[in-house]
């Protein structure tokens, strides 16, 4: 049996037939209202063929259910304008003010998805709180509802301990704004950001936003973190990972992160004398705050790394500039005793980041500098040598052209 042609063509040859399907479907469609309605007749428009007149009806009644429905929406509304692309006439336009007036209702269910979210945060339910957060996203009608959203889920996100993908979230809320944040709003992602880099032990962009933080900041995101934390945690990560003209221009020289180090005198000045190579009272300073440093919820974990950093840098600037050191003097400086001190040095020398040999027996640390002269000696005969090898290569091989030892191709 052969395929029985589609209905497009049978309509093509028998303008009765076309008639009486223009009455089957116009009853069918009558039996059905809101958005089953108007995906039958669209779906009739896009079936029809070459009957122009079925197919522009069609179009005409999704248009008017569309926007006429207790069911329709504004997405449904736009698909069956987008189906029309003009060709009706001017009432067939998009409803603008139909699809505005939806918002309210939108704006009503991201208020009670906001509310549940509140409330579970309330009780504790983080997960659930999160998840109430996210759904806010399908109903948000500004780039501010957006933001929020972001903020929201920022929050629970560092509550959970789930740090890796607050800087991805931060970075979404600063493009969800175009730019125009308020300064309150960049001050508390940016302190966001820095808390999540130092919770995953990445301490140099943790002290990058830490020391950008803005002192808008104040007491506005006491949820997650407070003033004097920005000053502790930015400080360490900057003496930890910074050299010294970041110091200097990043900390030292920052007139809003000089604020925050205000609020913490222990931390101004652990920095102030790092910085001026003052390493004893550096030391001080250290121990001072490590009580506190161990029971915040944050820092705790990243103490040790932290200062033995710190101690680590401090002992190779120190030793630097010398040609020997006695480490009977300087472990003093250092708050310890010459043998740890020589068992850390013997650390640094292995990791290569101090060039030195420690004379064990009288506690004397020797720099090892390289003879720059004689250096440059073996350079210059090494090039020489090699220009030697050159020029004899070239004469001997001008020798063999001129008497005719060419070297000859051998046929396969």
């Amino acid at each position: 049996m052969p395929p029985s042609p589609p209905t497009a063509t049978i309509l093509h040859r028998c303008s009765g037939c076309a008639a009486a399907a223009s009455l089957i479907w116009r009853r069918n469609a009558a039996r059905y209202t809101g958005r089953t309605r108007v995906s039958r007749l669209l779906f009739v428009a896009d079936n029809c063929g070459s009957a122009p007149a079925m197919e522009a009806e069609a179009l005409r009644m999704a248009y008017d259910e569309s926007c006429g429905s207790e069911s329709a929406s504004p997405a449904l509304h736009r698909a069956v304008f987008a189906r029309i692309a003009g060709r009706l006439g001017p009432r067939y336009t998009l409803d603008q003010d139909w699809a505005d007036a939806t918002n309210p209702i939108k704006e009503g269910a991201r208020m009670c998805l906001n509310e549940l979210g509140d409330l579970y945060y309330a009780l504790g339910q983080l997960p659930d709180a999160l998840n109430n957060y996210a759904k806010t996203h399908n109903y948000a009608t500004t780039s501010e509802h957006i933001l929020q959203m972001w903020m929201n889920a920022i929050l629970i996100r560092i509550e959970l301990g789930m740090f890796t993908q607050v800087p991805h979230y931060v970075v979404n809320a600063e493009q969800t704004a175009d730019n125009n944040l308020d300064r309150i709003t960049v001050a508390k992602l940016q302190a966001a950001a820095g808390l999540a880099y130092l919770a995953t032990k990445d301490y140099r962009f943790a002290a990058w936003k830490f020391t950008e933080t803005g002192l808008e900041l104040g007491d506005n995101f006491s949820k997650v973190i407070a003033p004097e934390d920005v000053a502790v945690y930015g400080g360490l990560c900057a003496l930890a990972s910074f050299d010294r003209s970041e110091l200097k221009s990043k900390v030292i020289d920052n007139y809003y992160f000089h604020h925050f180090l205000e609020l913490v005198p222990e931390v101004k000045g652990l920095v102030n004398d790092f910085f001026a190579c003052r390493y004893a009272s550096c030391m001080g300073y250290l121990e001072e705050l490590k009580p506190n440093l161990l029971l915040d919820i944050y820092m705790h974990e990243h103490v040790e790394t932290l200062y033995k950093e710190i101690r680590h840098k401090a002992i190779i600037h120190y030793t630097l500039p010398f040609i020997y050191v006695d480490l009977n003097r300087v472990a003093p400086e250092f708050k310890t005793s010459a043998p740890l001190l020589e068992k850390e040095l013997a650390a640094l020398i292995t990791e290569n980041k101090i060039q030195a040999r420690i004379d064990s027996h009288n506690k004397i640390l020797y720099a090892i500098r390289a003879d720059e002269r004689n250096e440059t000696f073996r350079r210059v005969l090494q090039t020489c040598s090699e220009f030697e090898r050159g020029v004899k290569s070239i004469l001997l091989r001008a020798n063999l052209l001129k008497h005719g030892h060419s070297r000859r191709e051998v046929g396969l």
